[in-house]
């Protein structure tokens, strides 16, 4: 593995800030991180809350933040999943760094959260992250209509899940490490 997964902290926020503001172009219509050091504090503060967890990507060689992982809406008891959200920064996508570090939060999230299943929300353009899915071993499960309202505007997303069992039969990280 090239990379390592790790807590967002404070100390980030500039780093942040300025990497979710050079990928604005590239990020516009998928997701929208914060662009500003209040709305990074806003994020981490929202990680504090047990239904939040989020991860860093970072590169081994120099630590550089590559992307970022997020689970939301972790819902504990019966269902015990959660929705999964990712994205690569400007100038490291295509690097295979989104697939090495998916594969390690994947780990944490059956592993040390003990989740049954995750799910992801992709619009059907978006073919970067349908193909990242691909990659873990998600299967699609359809099509939800205006699922998210992005922009203004709401947005069919196709709807991709994993179970705990499946990741395990795929071997975890292990399956991407070359």
């Amino acid at each position: 593995m090239r990379v390592y997964v790790r807590e967002p902290r404070n100390t980030d926020a500039e780093a942040f800030v300025a990497k979710a503001c050079d990928s604005i172009a590239m990020h516009r219509s998928w997701v929208s991180p914060p662009t500003s050091i209040e709305g990074f504090q806003d994020y981490l503060e929202r990680l504090r809350e047990p239904r939040y967890e989020g991860y860093f990507i970072c590169r081994k060689t120099d630590a550089e933040i590559v992307g970022v992982v997020n689970l939301s809406e972790i819902i504990r008891g019966g269902m015990n999943s959660a929705f999964v959200g990712y994205w690569a920064f400007n100038g490291f996508q295509g690097h295979g760094y989104l697939t090495e570090g998916l594969a390690l939060v994947l780990d944490d999230v059956f592993d040390r959260l003990r989740l049954h299943r995750l799910e992801v929300n992709i619009q059907p353009a978006n073919t970067y992250s349908i193909a990242l899915a691909k990659r873990m071993g998600l299967r699609k499960e359809g099509i939800s209509k205006a699922y998210l309202n992005i922009g203004g505007e709401w947005c069919d997303h196709e709807r991709w899940a994993i179970l705990d069992k499946e990741w395990e039969e795929r071997g975890g990280s292990r399956f991407v490490v070359k």
